[in-house]
């Protein structure tokens, strides 16, 4: 880890344009405090102070691209409804593009409700679909791709998965296949059921539960020789380049293949005060795809991408990433 490094990963954000494909959703808060427990049932009472809406899954991976200074192109089917022109809307106060945006009639905007009461979470309500996306839909969001992929000079394509439905086998095949075309780098934040669907593509990250559930095994108290085991059956099953493993407080793992090789590298979690984990998977695989389309070192990869997951972990509510205090950090731990 060097300087050098650093300067690469500062001055070349603003030209990377990162294609975002996924599920994206609204994430509702209500906040209050709480200082009694209801008479009519055993449930604290929130005494609302405030409501705040922003966006979520996918959308939030596309504000952590935004927020580091690069651009985000987000690509989604949502539904033909109010919380649509809602969503929209949000898009276009966070100064990012609608342009790979579809609606259809047959969906719901998916929309999660969070109460908040002396800043822990104490219930969330979802309102979404979880179908995948009929044929028509699947194509209309393919040919959006790829009429994007000829009018931008695209850096590189994060597939972010919620199992809501807009990740589809057939989506997932066809736009790996535009990017091999073009050697664009495709990175991976999977859910349980496509994950072997995503074949040769660069990066792969699952946690650890979706990597157990993912390979059907048992990792709970997985070591490292496990997870080198589980990282190399990834890469011969599905012909993944470089397998990112999250492991919350015990840091991450990574395993790169590329070129014949096999790298493999730890690092630990770094100490905080840990407020809320929620968002912490979309600001790690952004960071990491970033370090990707920049040809960064994948220990500087990893090492960044952890750091930044950490530090979103402080604060109560799915929020992306401080540019200034990663960069300060990056700057004070590994430069």
């Amino acid at each position: 880890m060097n300087m050098k490094d650093f300067e690469t990963f500062k001055t070349q954000l603003e030209r990377q344009i990162v294609l975002v494909v996924g599920d994206v959703m609204i994430d509702s808060y209500i906040w209050g405090g709480v200082d009694r427990i209801s008479p009519e049932a055993p449930v604290p009472v929130v005494a609302e102070t405030r409501r705040e809406n922003r966006l979520g899954g996918a959308a939030n991976v596309a504000l952590n691209i935004r927020a580091l200074g690069a651009k985000p192109v987000l690509c989604t089917v949502l539904g033909d409804d109010a919380k649509s022109h809602d969503f929209e809307a949000m898009m276009q106060k966070a100064d990012m593009t609608t342009e790979g945006i579809l609606t259809s009639p047959t969906r719901i905007t998916t929309v999660k409700y969070r109460i908040i009461g002396n800043n822990t979470q104490l219930l969330r309500v979802d309102k979404e679909i979880t179908t995948p996306l009929s044929s028509d839909d699947e194509q209309r969001l393919i040919d959006k791709v790829a009429n994007l992929l000829k009018t931008s000079q695209i850096s590189a394509i994060i597939f972010q998965d919620y199992d809501k439905g807009n990740i589809t086998p057939r989506v997932i095949s066809e736009i790996t296949a535009m990017a091999q075309a073009k050697s664009i780098p495709t990175t991976v934040d999977p859910k349980h059921r496509n994950f072997l669907n995503f074949k040769g593509v660069t990066l792969f990250k699952p946690n650890l539960k979706e990597l157990s559930e993912g390979l059907d095994c048992d990792l709970k108290n997985a070591g490292i020789e496990d997870l080198e085991k589980a990282a190399e059956k990834l890469h011969s099953l599905q012909n993944i380049d470089i397998v990112l493993i999250t492991l919350s407080d015990k840091g991450a793992f990574v395993a790169d293949f590329r070129n014949g090789g096999r790298e493999m590298i730890h690092v630990p979690a770094h100490l905080r005060k840990i407020s809320d984990v929620s968002g912490a998977g979309d600001t790690v695989i952004s960071v990491a795809t970033l370090c990707l389309s920049m040809g960064l070192p994948v220990k500087t990869l990893l090492n960044y991408s952890n750091l930044a997951g950490g530090i979103v972990c402080e604060t109560v509510g799915v929020v992306p990433i401080d540019k200034q205090r990663l960069f300060d950090e990056i700057q004070r731990i590994y430069c």
